[in-house]
């Protein structure tokens, strides 16, 4: 269900929008009356240039250069005129593989891009509404994060470390009117399956009480209330997604 006008004249910028969780939401933010910046790693943006709702603006950002998410968080406040939004949604998994094996430089890799990412991408996003006092930001994490997967000990330790970040972060700005969240999902299928192995495809979904994997369109129903004026009372918040799957 689409809210009309619900983000009119709100400025939004979307990591990881080229597909998946990301585009839906920079879809539906749009449709809402966002203006949106999408931010990926590949130059494959699926979204037009034009919408309805306004200009789209797009940067090809790898997250884990601090540098390069400086010039874009430049680049698309000067583009929007603004920013009200992030929904900080990029991510890899890494390989599926046990402590015992896993390559170094993988490890190294997952938590560059899944925490130190949302680090930048947060602080550069905190600066900018600063300066209009007022501001969303939804951190996507992962079920993983709570529980700890199997054969996926680098994923599972960068997506807690966006837990305790946002919570710490949600605290620090709990006195402007700046929200700092994060959404915890279950295994959502999208093209982040094609990173992982058939086994551990089949371990996610033997966890979830429900049965089945995730919509994206139930994600991002969540993170487009978080992103929106209506997530007033809640700051350094985890909200779960997961079929049943978290305990806590």
């Amino acid at each position: 269900m689409l809210f009309k006008d619900r983000f009119k004249g709100r400025k939004a910028i979307v990591t990881g929008g080229a597909s998946g969780i990301g585009l839906d939401v920079a879809k539906r933010l749009a449709a809402e009356g966002a203006q949106v910046s999408l931010w990926d790693l590949t130059d494959t943006l699926l979204l037009p240039a034009k919408t309805a709702s306004g200009a789209i603006d797009t940067q090809v950002v790898d997250i884990a250069d601090a540098d390069a998410v400086a010039r874009a968080m430049d680049a698309s406040v000067k583009a929007l005129g603004g920013l009200d939004v992030l929904v900080a949604s990029a991510g890899i998994t890494g390989p599926n593989t046990t402590v015992r094996d896993y390559p170094v430089d993988a490890w190294q890799r997952v938590v560059n891009v899944n925490l130190n990412g949302i680090f930048y991408c947060n602080q550069a996003a905190i600066r900018a509404m600063e300066a209009i006092g007022y501001g969303r930001i939804v951190n996507v994490a992962s079920i993983a994060g709570k529980e700890g997967n199997p054969n996926a000990s680098a994923y599972s330790a960068s997506k807690a470390g966006v837990i305790g970040f946002t919570k710490s972060l949600g605290k620090e700005v709990a006195k402007t009117d700046i929200r700092v969240n994060c959404v915890t999902p279950a295994a959502v299928r999208t093209a982040i399956f094609d990173q992982m192995t058939q086994a551990h495809i089949d371990f996610m979904l033997s966890k979830i009480p429900i049965g089945r994997f995730g919509a994206i369109e139930e994600v991002a129903s969540l993170i487009c209330w978080l992103a929106s004026e209506e997530a007033s009372f809640s700051t350094g918040g985890v909200f779960d997604v997961s079929g049943g799957r978290a305990t806590y």
